[in-house]
């Protein structure tokens, strides 16, 4: 367990460093979109790019492992809307809900985390999930939310305008920096390139940069969409949901996973183990700011994202030490 701790701790400590910095006025709540842009657009970017390219393509796109995580995410997606769906909760709501039920922060937070705790091995699992998650639950969660929008005004177009939410999504999700960078790592890796001496310092230096900054951004952005929540939630409409992402889902997954284990699919132990702890990684704080975006109560998402993330430095550290990880 000290060795979890060990590496467990100083995450979870930077990410409480940006929020404090945030909430004391230390970080001006105007840099906060700078360094959520540096971040996105410059250092995580590089810091997958060295992975991909480190890491064979089978690894980065393994069907047994793909096809695991997916089911899971299915499956906690509408569990949740089943779970929540009320007449406070409308189904808008409850795909938001949803959505921070089923896309843990795999980009800011699990790739540099389950590396750090597992070795560079689980790099290409985890990569796994976030092209997973940006491309299959992201768009099926902002799809469902449309529809509700269209059925409030013509029962005929839901249809319809869930296939286009969708499309949208996917064209966001293509637009998005990190499935490209990704990409262009594969393709170094399968094509046995390096970048030149100068190229490759710059893109280390950035990639080295991914980690605390990435963290501490996250503390802030928390901080942010507590201030901007338009709503007041009560605790019996997100903390159930923070449990879901943080019990459920990875239970989920370890169950899904070990059958397909017996079942000779491929997926290895190792696999597993990233799989499990990759879902057990508190809420992408980035759903809030697509709840915001179209209309959903995002008070209510952050509070999940907010809470998931206060309770996964306990819950991951105590799954972690449970399935036996073993600091690399």
């Amino acid at each position: 367990m000290q060795a979890i701790l060990a590496v467990t701790l100083p995450f979870f400590a930077l990410v409480l460093c940006g929020y404090l910095a945030a909430r004391r006025g230390l970080l001006a709540e105007s840099a906060i979109p700078g360094l959520n842009g540096f971040v996105l657009f410059f250092a995580l970017p590089c810091m997958l790019f060295r992975f991909g390219m480190n890491t064979p393509v089978l690894e980065l796109l393994n069907p047994a492992v793909l096809s695991v995580y997916v089911s899971a995410a299915l499956l906690i997606v509408f569990f949740t809307i089943a779970m929540t769906l009320s007449a406070r909760v409308q189904l808008k709501d409850a795909a938001f809900g949803a959505l921070v039920a089923a896309f843990p922060n795999t980009g800011f937070m699990g790739v540099p985390l389950l590396v750090a705790l597992l070795g560079p091995a689980a790099a290409g699992p985890v990569i796994t999930t976030v092209l997973a998650d940006l491309f299959i639950t992201s768009s099926l969660c902002i799809a469902l939310a449309r529809a509700h929008d269209a059925l409030q005004s013509d029962a005929n177009a839901g249809a319809r305008a869930a296939r286009q939410a969708a499309m949208q999504a996917l064209r966001g999700a293509l637009s998005n920096p990190l499935p490209w960078s990704i990409a262009l790592g594969a393709l170094a890796s399968a094509l046995q390139l390096r970048l030149p001496g100068p190229v490759d310092s710059v893109v280390k230096m950035l990639a080295d940069a991914a980690t605390p900054v990435a963290l501490f951004t996250i503390g802030a952005v928390l901080w942010r969409a507590g201030q901007h929540a338009h709503t007041r939630t009560p605790v019996a409409l997100f903390l159930p949901v923070a449990l879901i992402k943080l019990f459920v889902h990875p239970l989920l997954v370890f169950a899904l996973g070990a059958a397909a284990h017996a079942m000779g699919s491929g997926l290895s132990p190792f696999q597993l183990l990233v799989l499990t702890l990759a879902a057990a990684l508190p809420s992408a704080s980035n759903v809030s700011l697509l709840a915001e975006r179209y209309g959903a109560d995002n008070g209510r998402v952050a509070r999940i994202i907010l809470a998931s993330t206060s309770l996964a430095f306990v819950s991951f550290t105590g799954l972690a030490w449970l399935l036996g990880a073993k600091p690399a």
